[in-house]
């Protein structure tokens, strides 16, 4: 057998990973020491479902909503697993106490996971469960939450949903990092994916909404129904600006006033640039910033809050 050239230097070190926990295989475990197996289907066919829901100043935004689409993911791709609501809240709230972080990002994630003797049969295989929580990242950067992002309009379409259901939160991500890559090179900061008909989709993690006329406005299909995105328009009906889910035709998007993404790993986050060319002014329009402002006041509304209980408050 010959001897393979040491390749540890290729290697991640994971004691650089993210501090945070995972529950995984009925155990508690530092990030670092997660392992998942090679012959997961999850892993080898991207077959995979998960949620994101984050924690901010110790108490979970909107944890109900992230769990009920979670599990009709779940329903829709035929997985279950051995959790109900309650025993999975109480796994995510146990992820981040043990975290001891009052910030967070966590994910849940249901594989297909494996069978006994590696059979084809999706059937066969035994559905597994993972959460985790690590420190709260966000879409943007602080410099871009504070001037705005520069979007490349990519021509890579969003895998349509004939194909894939994008209402079932998925790991199906070659489309959108290929636009990643498309938007690097363009210059941009990140990359909004076109549907079928050419209008604007969706973007790796985000949705995305355009300001005209004081009408806010976001695509209405083959798109994620993110839960930050039924957040604005519950924001926007409560007060009284006018929203609605339609068709969002390139040169919509380019002629709009304002211009902003959504997502759980970032909340509200202003564009200022699509394709090399201004939005509206070239800085935050102020709907943009009322909208912001109110969605992250309302991580103090009780309604949407669901207080971790850490080891040092117990």
């Amino acid at each position: 057998m010959r001897t393979l050239p040491n390749l540890s230097s290729r290697h991640i070190d994971h004691r650089n990973y993210p501090p945070g926990i995972v529950y995984m295989d009925g155990q508690y475990l530092p990030i670092r020491e997660a392992k998942i197996s090679v012959l997961d289907y999850g892993f080898l066919h991207s077959d995979a479902t998960y949620d994101v829901v984050h924690v901010w100043k110790g108490a979970f935004f909107r944890l109900e909503s992230h769990l009920d689409r979670f599990l009709r993911s779940m329903e829709g791709l035929h997985m279950s697993i051995p959790y109900n609501k309650r025993q999975i809240t109480e796994i995510l709230h146990n992820c981040v106490a043990l975290s001891g972080l009052r910030n967070s990002y966590v994910e849940f994630i249901c594989t297909r996971g494996t069978s006994a003797d590696f059979s084809r049969d999706p059937r066969d295989a035994e559905n597994r469960f993972i959460a985790f929580a690590i420190p709260f990242g966000s879409v943007a950067t602080g410099d871009q939450l504070e001037h705005g992002l520069h979007i490349a309009i990519t021509d890579i379409l969003r895998i349509p949903p004939a194909s894939i259901d994008p209402t079932i939160k998925n790991y199906h991500w070659l489309d959108m990092v290929k636009g990643l890559y498309a938007a690097y090179e363009m210059g941009a900061d990140t990359a909004l994916l076109l549907d079928t008909n050419g209008n604007v989709a969706e973007g790796p993690g985000f949705n995305i909404f355009a300001i005209k006329n004081g009408m806010v406005l976001t695509p209405d299909s083959g798109v994620l129904l993110g839960i930050t995105r039924q957040t604005i328009f519950d924001i926007c009906q409560q007060t009284d600006i006018n929203c609605r889910a339609q068709n969002i035709s390139i040169n919509e998007l380019n002629a709009a006033d304002e211009v902003f993404i959504t997502s759980t790993a970032g909340g509200v986050m202003p564009v200022t640039k699509v394709d090399g060319l201004p939005i509206g002014s070239g800085t935050i329009g102020p709907l943009t910033k009322h909208i912001s402002a109110i969605y992250w006041q309302m991580h103090n509304d009780p309604r949407h809050r669901d207080v971790v209980i850490y080891p040092d408050s117990a």
